[in-house]
């Protein structure tokens, strides 16, 4: 499949414009964490374990976004669903936990986002709201239109990410005043978090017909891969349709690509279910007395 892969050039397959974003990322987290901080706080450096959260994230942006990851997402259903997995689920976690916990401070003291955050984050409106678009992105109709207008395809994704960013918040969060949820109330919040993803990938791996018509050769597919082609190489190619590059028939890729997000979920869930269980079980189970010693004496 690389091979195959290497007609849509260099551009399509390692975006250089999106490097160079990452890189300034990079960059600007240096420069204010470090370089500069001393402008702003007088809180210490970011602590070994926050810097590489946050540059494994930028590193996990650029591969999910910029590598050959986003080009195989306009081409295989399974590919994309991978793809929303990094981006949505693990990504956000990254990020909320390298970015130093003043910076943080200074976001929810701006006016207007003070409100809008506390309200948000409040673990039940980030359930319903991140669960809810993401199931309603899936959507046959929204998804294509999603995936044929490079307007509506960055706004709808920037939105879902955002809000993939205030459901992990209630679990992640730096600022201890934020920290409400109780390691048990944490557990079960993570379990909704999965129960309410599970419908629409179950209609996706459950489904006998082709709902995507821009993973099919008679619909917007062309259109689709145009948002991260350059139309210069797209009227230079002749495509006849995915099969081309997949070695799945349609319908298999697309039943593929929700048992992907689903084992995905479950093994991204189970980790973070795991340090939050193992620890607390550990705290309560040194608070448990022990049980009186009985003395027998020898007669």
């Amino acid at each position: 499949m690389w091979l195959e892969l290497q007609i849509f050039g260099f551009r399509a397959l390692w975006s250089p414009f999106f490097l160079l974003f990452t890189i300034g990322l990079a960059i600007a987290y240096y420069l204010v964490t470090f370089l500069f901080r001393h402008k702003f706080t007088n809180d210490p450096e970011p602590t070994g374990n926050q810097v590489l959260f946050f540059y494994s994230g930028v590193a996990l942006l650029y591969i999910v976004k910029g590598s050959p990851i986003d080009l195989l997402s306009h081409i295989m259903f399974t590919s994309h669903m991978v793809q929303m997995a990094l981006y949505y689920l693990v990504f956000p976690i990254f990020i909320i936990k390298g970015i130093p916990n003043w910076i943080w401070r200074l976001i929810y003291n701006l006016p207007i986002l003070k409100y809008l955050l506390n309200v948000l984050t409040k673990p039940i409106v980030a359930l319903l709201l991140f669960n809810g678009l993401f199931s309603m992105y899936h959507i046959p109709v929204i998804f294509d239109f999603a995936k044929a207008n490079i307007v509506a395809h960055a706004i709808i994704s920037s939105v879902i990410l955002i809000t993939a960013f205030f459901v992990w918040w209630p679990i992640f969060t730096p600022l201890k005043e934020k920290d409400k949820l109780s390691p048990l109330l944490k557990i079960g919040y993570i379990f909704a978090n999965g129960v309410l993803i599970t419908p629409a990938c179950g209609l996706i791996i459950f489904s006998s017909d082709v709902l995507y018509h821009t993973y099919s050769a008679s619909g917007g597919w062309v259109q689709a891969l145009a948002l991260c082609v350059p139309g210069s190489v797209l009227n230079g190619i002749s495509l006849s349709g995915p099969e081309m590059f997949s070695p799945l028939p349609i319908i298999e890729d697309q039943q593929l690509g929700g048992i992907m997000m689903k084992i995905s979920q479950e093994i991204i869930y189970g980790i973070i279910l795991a340090r939050i269980f193992f620890p607390w079980f550990n705290k309560e189970s040194g608070k448990i007395d022990p049980l009186p010693s009985t003395n027998t004496t020898e007669t």
